[in-house]
């Protein structure tokens, strides 16, 4: 009780109002009462000066400088408090008004702290938040990235684009992934359990294409055997003596490997790296890696897929003439069919005289017309049982069985002269097309397909240097016209 009574009548419990009220009578009103009363007591009447009148002089004045000092202890607290929030203001929000009353003043510094630990816990917050928008930001430009990658690759099988241009820029945009200092692509060898390294990229990454790895090499074996990813970082870690074995070939602290598997079997694999220490891959990045390495299945399916359609495919696109491929093999079938039989068989080569020159002149699509035009001629020209085919941009080959060497001289003069009446009346000189050709014939001139287109085109080249527009059956003797 008496605490309490204590404290109800002192002035720290108090509020400004109050403790102004006490300054000022302290500060005005006793002073002048006093003042008043010793003018009129003592020194209006007498004119002199006393031992009371000094000392009620100075009780006055100590009044007085009491006042003074409460109230500049609740100015200074004041002032105190307002600079304390002009610096928050500015943006210093760590600093505190101190508390040391429990008066208005008191509860203004207190209310003032939780604010600016308020003001503290939000900025927290939105650096939080900012953060986290930053790192999702850096996932969207990733996975934007990885579509952007993607829809590229697709175009290019689509436009049915080289296989070696496809992988490239696969391997190329492998290597952003995770930072990685290089990308590699190991490729299994034809008919063998042996990987080697065809594509890298990075800097200073020409080292890995000396890279040879066998499907028992101990840190590839379970991802060869098994189709499984090969892990190395800080969380996956090899054992010493892998880590040696693996550092030793591929330079790298760390590594991410994905197989590409194919047709029942790893055909490659898609690999990425770094020198880092204390690195660990994350699971969207493993998940990326596995995108891009089925984008090279594709790419290598297609591929495969597209050398057994051009195997199946017996006819040339622009001429309707047979192609390459079927000349070669049937080729082949005839000279093993004539040896059988003890008949001859030729083949002859011919080619378009400075089509080069007719290209640069007129174009691509009258070269065209004009490569049409003599096929026509060709195939109007030989017999049930003979067979003509474009084996080169400007080049035919004609396989005639039961010929020999002179009968299919006679036929390729007869082209020959065909294609050449053809284009006299053009009146443009560069027009005027003419066929060059070589003759060979099994036995003669070999017993393989190889064999006769070989002496073939080397009898057409003499033709050729002999001054064009003839067909030669033996070297240094053309066909008379």
């Amino acid at each position: 009780m008496f605490k309490k009574n204590t404290r109800s009548v002192s002035l720290a419990s108090q509020n400004i109002k109050y403790k102004l009220k006490i300054a000022f009578y302290l500060m005005s009103i006793l002073p002048m009462l006093v003042s008043i009363y010793l003018v009129s007591s003592y020194i209006l009447p007498r004119f002199g000066f006393k031992a009371d009148v000094v000392l009620a002089t100075v009780i006055s004045i100590v009044i007085a400088l009491i006042g003074f000092f409460l109230l500049k202890e609740v100015f200074d607290r004041i002032v105190s408090v307002t600079t304390t929030a002009k610096l928050i203001a500015a943006g210093d929000i760590s600093r505190t008004v101190p508390v040391a009353e429990g008066d208005e003043i008191a509860d203004l510094s207190g209310a003032l702290n939780n604010l600016t630990l308020r003001i503290r816990n939000n900025m927290d917050e939105l650096k939080n938040y900012s953060d986290k928008t930053t790192q999702i930001n850096i996932e969207i430009q990733k996975r934007v990235l990885v579509l952007s990658s993607l829809l590229q690759v697709s175009s290019l099988i689509t436009q049915g684009a080289k296989i070696d241009d496809i992988l490239r820029i696969v391997v190329e945009k492998t290597r952003l992934l995770a930072s990685s200092d290089v990308a590699y692509l190991l490729q299994r060898e034809k008919d063998r359990d042996t990987f080697v390294a065809t594509l890298t990229d990075g800097v200073s990454s020409d080292y890995l294409l000396s890279v040879r790895v066998d499907a028992s090499d101990e840190v590839f074996a379970k991802t060869i055997m098994n189709n499984r990813p090969l892990i190395v970082d800080k969380s996956k870690d090899l054992s010493e003596k892998l880590r040696q074995l693996f550092y030793a070939k591929f330079k790298l602290r760390n590594t991410l490997v994905l197989p590409i598997f194919l047709r029942g079997r790893v055909m490659a694999m898609l690999g990425i790296g770094n020198t880092r220490e204390s690195f660990v891959y994350q699971r969207d990045e493993i998940e990326f890696l596995d995108i891009f390495a089925k984008q090279i299945a594709i790419t290598i399916e297609n591929d495969l897929l597209m050398s057994k359609i051009g195997k199946l495919e017996i006819k040339d696109a622009l001429t309707g003439l047979y192609n390459r491929a079927f000349i070669n093999s049937r080729l082949h079938e005839e000279i093993k069919r004539a040896i059988i039989y003890q008949r001859p068989c030729a083949f002859v080569v011919m080619d378009v005289d400075c089509i080069k020159k007719f290209h640069d002149k007129f174009g691509y699509l009258e070269t065209e017309t004009q490569l049409k035009k003599i096929a026509v001629i060709l195939r109007d020209s030989i017999s049930e049982v003979d067979r003509v085919g474009r084996i080169g941009d400007d080049e035919f080959g004609i396989i005639l069985p039961e010929k020999n060497k002179r009968q299919a001289q006679e036929i390729a003069e007869d082209i020959r002269k065909k294609v050449e009446y053809t284009y006299s009346e053009e009146a443009d000189p560069d027009k005027k097309l003419t066929l060059s050709g070589g003759v060979s014939e099994n036995p003669l001139d070999g017993v393989e397909a190889d064999e006769l287109i070989s002496k073939a085109t080397e009898l057409l080249r003499t033709a050729k240097e002999m001054g064009r527009n003839r067909v030669v059956g033996i070297k240094g003797e053309p066909q008379c016209h």
